[in-house]
């Protein structure tokens, strides 16, 4: 049995985003004797944090109020808001729903922001190590005591290559699990203490992001446009943003509710069909293409909250779910709840009744308020905005909570629904194909490490899956990853391009029979988003 190095801490944070570094600076602001460590998996602080992102200031100006004037990265306030409907060639202008209003906040990179809350927290003389994955939750009975972090230099298959280094493990008091949409660590210990049981399924989407530095001339500084209808059809739950940034750049993304039926839809191709719409691609023609990005998005809001606490442990941030996929915010969300854990800590030096306290908080409250906006679009894109106007004209106040249902589980089998004719056209702007926008991601993954995407029985690939679905894996997963290939005996075999992976888990979402399970790979493996 592999011997481990130990080290200990009051409180450990698993995940240095938005949610994990505000509970960590809030822990320390509240208890300065407190030791605190946050881990990261990606090789720097910031470098696998992507969101849209429209920051609204409130809970961070609460953290840390001189942040304005302290903070240099990217913080273009927001100026007129647009939303309209797209058909194949044309848009219409379309009333701005109130939770689409971005008077008062601020176009930031996520990326960026998160880099400097890392340096704030390093600052307060919290512990903040990049490059080190969680892999395994660590327990004395039933209770969370810490967590194990993953091998180091691991061949192939598995054994202990010539660098190898054991995983130390990192035991506290509290941990605060902040891994982000559909994290591993998360996913273990929803299942061990069945936090989601009497919930609603989560459901998610999957979110595209792009830097493009345009001609001089183009842009309107802090214009932040949205858009749904085509390329998806009625029944698809999606959208677009571009937004407007300093220096002839913009932001452009395209979000796909992973609920979608089309066993043959390709998320990654509708968004790169959105840059050609008409009211789009003049925009982008000419311009340069510097950084991309995919990553899911928790969109189950308020009915699909798992419960937030377990013995020694808690749920923060969009490992939770606490994003407001109405306002298609979640920074807000996850600081909020990173500093109401810190507080309910500080407050009862236990995990016990954090659930509670975060529900009946502003972050939970919000929530509530919208729970029933993303679900009302199972009927389509009309009556989801219906539902949406009367869902915001009572302020949430319906008596009534609308259920969400699982995604894989709405994957249609061949033969069950008809493809919609898209009206997509051929395409010019890049990226040409998936493996040209990892490229964009600035993906590193050390080959020789043993494959991070575990399929559990890829004999289900070949014959069922090809027959019922024809292995939608080649289509969901915005990276490539996924490839039938030709087998020796003259049939097809799964290929897994791990080091293609943007650790967007759309593969332990969407994949219909639940065989493929993500796991972090080698610590500072993965994405390096550059500003995104």
């Amino acid at each position: 049995m592999t011997e481990r190095e130990q080290m200990h801490y009051d409180y450990l944070v698993v995940g240095a985003g938005p949610a994990g570094l505000a509970s960590a600076i809030r822990l320390k602001q509240l208890q300065p004797e407190a030791s605190v460590c946050v881990l990261e998996k990606a090789a720097s602080i910031g470098a696998q944090s992507i969101s849209g992102a429209v920051l609204e200031p409130g809970p961070l100006d609460a953290l840390l109020p001189q942040w304005r004037e302290q903070y240099t990265g990217m913080k273009i306030p927001a100026g007129r808001d647009e939303f309209r409907y797209f058909t194949r060639s044309r848009s219409y202008r379309l009333p701005l729903p109130p939770t689409l209003r971005n008077h008062g906040n601020f176009i930031v990179s996520l990326s960026q922001l998160t880099a400097w809350l890392g340096s704030q927290a390093e600052a307060l003389g919290i512990d903040v190590f990049p490059g080190f994955a969680a892999a395994l939750p660590l327990y004395n009975k039933d209770t969370v005591i810490g967590v194990q972090i993953g091998d180091m230099g691991l061949n192939a298959d598995g054994s202990e290559g010539p660098q190898f280094s054991p995983g130390i493990e990192i035991l506290a008091k509290t941990t605060l699990v902040a891994e982000g949409c559909r994290g591993s660590l998360t996913k273990q210990l929803i299942q061990k203490f069945h936090l989601d049981a009497g919930k609603s399924p989560a459901t998610f989407g999957l979110g595209f992001k792009e830097l493009w530095q345009l001609p001089s001339g183009r842009t309107q500084l802090g214009l932040i446009q949205h858009s749904a209808g085509w390329p998806l059809d009625h029944n698809t739950y999606g959208g677009s943003f571009v937004y407007h940034l300093d220096h002839n750049r913009i932001y452009i993304g395209f979000v796909v509710g992973l609920d979608y039926q089309d066993p043959d839809f390709a998320p990654f191709e509708a968004f790169q069909q959105f840059k050609h719409h008409p009211s789009i691609k003049p925009l982008l023609e000419g311009g340069e293409l510097l950084s991309a990005g995919a990553r899911t998005i928790a969109a189950g809001g308020w009915q699909s909250l798992p419960k937030l606490e377990m013995p020694g442990a808690l749920l923060i941030g969009d490992a939770a779910g606490t994003l407001n996929v109405a306002k298609i915010k979640g920074i807000h969300q996850a600081i909020r709840a990173g500093m109401c854990a810190a507080e309910h800590l500080t407050n009862t030096g236990s995990a016990v009744g954090f659930d509670a306290f975060f529900r009946n908080s502003i972050g939970g409250k919000e929530l509530f308020k919208v729970r029933n906006i993303k679900p009302g679009f199972k009927r389509g894109f009309w009556p989801g905005f219906i539902n949406g106007a009367l869902e915001t004209l009572t302020g949430g106040r319906t008596p009534w909570t609308l259920q969400h249902h699982a995604d894989a589980s709405q994957l249609k089998k061949r033969g069950e629904l008809t493809t919609p004719n898209r009206g997509w056209n051929d395409r010019t702007l890049k990226p040409r194909d998936r493996a040209a926008s990892v490229f964009f991601a600035n993906n590193v993954h050390e080959e020789s490490q043993p494959v991070h995407l575990k399929a559990a029985d890829t004999s289900i690939c070949a014959t069922t899956c090809a027959t019922e679905y024809g292995n939608p894996c080649e289509r969901f997963c915005p990276a490539g990853v996924y490839e039938m290939i030709p087998d020796a005996a003259g049939g097809k075999r799964l290929h897994i391009n791990a080091a293609n992976c943007v650790h967007c888990k759309a593969c332990d979402i969407k994949d219909p029979y639940g065989i493929i399970t993500w796991t972090p790979p080698e610590g500072g493996s993965g994405p390096n988003y550059q500003d995104l």
